[in-house]
């Protein structure tokens, strides 16, 4: 089963109404892509991105979701996605970009092999792409290769092993890997290694709970409920909203839930330059 037939089955089955708004899987891909420009997610992504920079490459950029917001946002953007499809690929980058007259260029390639010249671009971005790439080293000195000195690196929501024998469980309990079986996850220290070795600059790990950019779909708020919820007890709810309410407080506590959070396949970002 391809990806498009992957993300069609599971749009027709009405129980999957949720997973389909959490992951942008609208039939409407204008509808999906700009829920996603106003997201939490893609607000504190834009945080990342350097007020200097001017163009920015989105590889394994799907229906496009990002490449429209960073085109929104005022980016000279180009998309490079393999998959033609007019649903879930190229295809519907190219039909939003002419409908709305965006800067968006989509090119039709893999990351591993990219058709760009040294020092192309201020930003290389990608969203849950390192873990499905073929050879991971090469994927990112291609990256290091077409950023511009100085240039920033964002790679979100990455799977992440404690060990390779994980791996099987991760796959096991994916919702889409059974239909089309395209999924993977690496270690942490894999990917780090992939990154450094390239040549660039590591500047920020982002655990699971650290930021909305992982644990989106859930909001901050919610997030940080969560956590007053599982302390409440302990100590109560007056106590454990108190607390919580306090950032230092809240951010030792996700700090603290990350180092023993051990679930194969859980969300880990990466900022990087060269």
């Amino acid at each position: 089963m391809t990806w498009e037939e992957a993300v069609q089955e599971l749009r027709s089955k009405p129980e999957n109404k949720q997973a389909i708004l959490d992951n942008y899987f609208d039939a409407d891909v204008e509808v999906a892509n700009e829920r996603f420009a106003k997201s939490e997610e893609f607000t504190e992504l834009l945080k990342y991105i350097p007020k200097q920079a001017k163009t920015i490459l989105d590889i394994g950029a799907g229906r496009g979701m990002a490449t429209y917001g960073f085109a929104k946002n005022g980016l000279v953007a180009t998309a490079l996605e393999p998959d033609s499809s007019n649903d879930v690929g190229a295809g519907a980058i190219r039909i939003l970009a002419e409908k709305h007259h965006l800067p968006i260029t989509v090119v039709e390639t893999f990351g591993e092999s990219l058709p760009f010249e040294d020092n192309t671009f201020d930003v290389v971005y990608v969203r849950q792409v390192l873990h499905h790439a073929n050879d991971l080293e090469k994927f990112c000195k291609e990256v290091h290769r077409v950023l511009k000195p100085n240039g920033t690196f964002i790679a979100t929501r990455e799977h992440v092993l404690s060990k390779e024998s994980d791996l099987q469980i991760f796959l096991d309990n994916h919702p889409l890997h059974h239909l089309y079986g395209g999924e993977h996850a690496f270690t942490l220290d894999f990917y780090l290694k992939c990154i450094k070795n390239s040549g660039m600059k590591v500047s920020k790990i982002i655990h699971p709970y650290a930021s909305v950019i992982n644990f989106a779909p859930l909001s901050k708020e919610q997030m940080r409920n969560n956590f007053a919820n599982s302390l409440a007890k302990l100590t109560g709810s007056f106590i454990a909203k108190t607390l919580v309410g306090f950032d230092f407080i809240y951010q030792k506590m996700v700090d603290i839930k990350a180092s023993k959070d051990h679930t194969p396949g859980r969300v880990y970002s990466f900022i990087a330059t060269k």
